[in-house]
């Protein structure tokens, strides 16, 4: 494990036995909805109501360190102290093959949809959650249930199923066409038929709709308004002075909106 104290952030490197110690485990559990997952590494954002427990954290974290590296824990303790608001970057250091993770979803109907994993996974429903909090009617460690009444919610469910990297997993989600048929059925317009044997090109074009925020099956004036929101919001240019992470993000996210416009401008 190595801990860098930098301007702006903590980083940690560590290897994925220490990410699953229960020393990271339940610090990042607390942290649920104040996380930002990144290929092999977790962004946690400062939260003011947790910062007794942080506090607590960091002695541990210094005490560990330390003991590795000969430092003086109380030295160390207080030097990390100054980044007490700080985010905090856990990033993993591991050359093994991504392990699959096998993610059902169910659609009850419209409304509700069920997305189990085979087998529990601290990480992957811990992401899960950090995701869909606000739409969760229960979970356990393997299942979380979730409203997509509303347009906001299915579009939110259709962003954190794009992801298929978490840490050191591969997320590997199975449906039958019944799933897409009961979330979509509002949309007679879109035809799921022509799909139905294309999973590849269907899980592209779902992926298009969901980067412009739109519902499956969108005009072309929604697509274009949506587009040209987001390019505002995302132009790599309002952030240059932000550090690496934050401008790679906004330029993957500007140049991944005009893919998806462009892609969806053709199908059309």
């Amino acid at each position: 494990m190595e801990v860098v104290l930098q301007n702006n952030l903590i980083l940690i490197r560590t290897g994925f036995d220490t990410l699953k110690s229960p020393l990271m485990s339940d610090f990042l559990n607390l942290h649920v909805q104040d996380m930002l997952f990144l290929p092999k590494a977790v962004l946690v954002f400062n939260n003011n109501s947790f910062k007794y427990e942080k506090e607590e954290f960091f002695k541990k974290l210094s005490q560990k360190y330390s003991q590795t590296q000969d430092f003086s824990t109380e030295f160390y303790w207080r030097s990390m102290m100054r980044y007490i608001n700080q985010p905090i970057k856990i990033e993993l250091v591991s050359h093994e093959e991504p392990q699959p993770i096998g993610v059902e979803l169910y659609a009850h109907d419209s409304e509700t949809v069920s997305i189990s994993l085979y087998v529990p996974n601290l990480w992957v429903i811990s992401y899960l959650r950090s995701q869909l909090e606000l739409y969760i009617i229960k979970y356990s460690d393997t299942t979380l249930v979730v409203d997509v009444s509303k347009m906001l919610a299915k579009t939110r469910l259709e962003r954190s199923l794009n992801r298929r990297h978490i840490l050191h997993y591969q997320l590997q989600y199975r449906y039958n066409s019944q799933f897409m048929q009961r979330l979509y059925g509002d949309y007679a317009q879109f035809s799921f038929d022509e799909y139905e044997q294309e999973d590849e090109n269907f899980e592209s074009m779902l992926h298009y709709y969901t980067v412009l925020e739109c519902p499956v099956g969108s005009s072309q004036d929604a697509l274009k308004k949506s587009y040209k929101k987001l390019v505002k919001i995302y132009h790599p240019d309002k952030v240059h002075q932000e550090n690496s992470d934050v401008v790679n993000h906004y330029t993957q996210k500007f140049q991944l909106l005009q893919e998806a416009y462009t892609a969806l401008r053709i199908v059309s």
